[in-house]
């Protein structure tokens, strides 16, 4: 089916090897999960027949594992010399993935707080088997992820590259800046992403702890 042809129950028994009564069953639950579709075949005045090819769902689970196109597209992404070049491209990717989640985390309550948004990114990147918890530093809310998002890609170079990815796509999913304030890299427990605001002194940017703009979201 990948190659787009139509299959009778017929032609499935016999290439499978397997019951009429098998291939049928296994049809119907690919039917409900909407990975195969039918068409009807009428021939003469007999009784209809269905033919069956996969959808576009379908197409993409039967498909190659992506996670071995992404390891090599992040690896050659890393060995980019040109510091610029390279510091561009792992910030485009994390802005797409940030944008990802923060449709999933969309509320009908534009009014929530920093924190509740937060719990919604630890739930979606939760059902994607990310381990993920809310918890609080003092007065402010704290990401902490148990093991990295993309634990192959992590150690693909000195920089910290990956870090930076997910602390770029994490602070795009949340509408603010987070920065990253303990790693597994470094022997702590978890990953930890903590709010931060960005403020100007003496023509100085700087990142300091959120409490004030924590306070304005609550």
């Amino acid at each position: 089916m990948r190659g787009g042809e139509v299959w009778g129950v017929g032609e499935l028994t016999e290439t499978l090897g397997v019951t009429a009564t098998a291939v049928r069953q296994r049809i119907e639950r690919l039917l409900e999960m909407g990975l195969i579709d039918r068409e009807k075949v009428v021939a003469g005045r007999g009784r209809p027949t269905f033919r069956y090819r996969l959808t576009v769902t379908g197409h993409r689970d039967a498909g190659a594992n992506p996670a071995d196109l992404a390891d090599a597209m992040w690896r050659e992404i890393v060995a980019v010399e040109d510091e610029t070049i390279r510091n561009k491209l792992v910030s485009a990717v994390a802005s797409r993935l940030g944008q990802q989640f923060a449709l999933q985390c969309e509320s009908d309550h534009p009014e929530d707080s920093f924190q509740e948004r937060m719990r919604k990114l630890s739930d979606a990147m939760s059902a994607r088997h990310m381990v993920t918890e809310v918890t609080t530093a003092g007065e402010l809310p704290v990401l902490d992820i148990g093991m990295c998002p993309f634990p192959t890609l992590t150690d693909a170079s000195d920089d910290r590259a990956m870090c930076r990815l997910e602390e770029q796509m994490i602070s795009e999913a949340l509408g603010q800046p987070v920065h990253l304030s303990s790693c597994r890299l470094d022997g702590d427990d978890c990953c930890q992403f903590s709010a931060v605001t960005i403020t100007a002194d003496s023509g100085v940017t700087t990142e300091t702890d959120a409490g004030s703009q924590l306070a304005n979201d609550a």
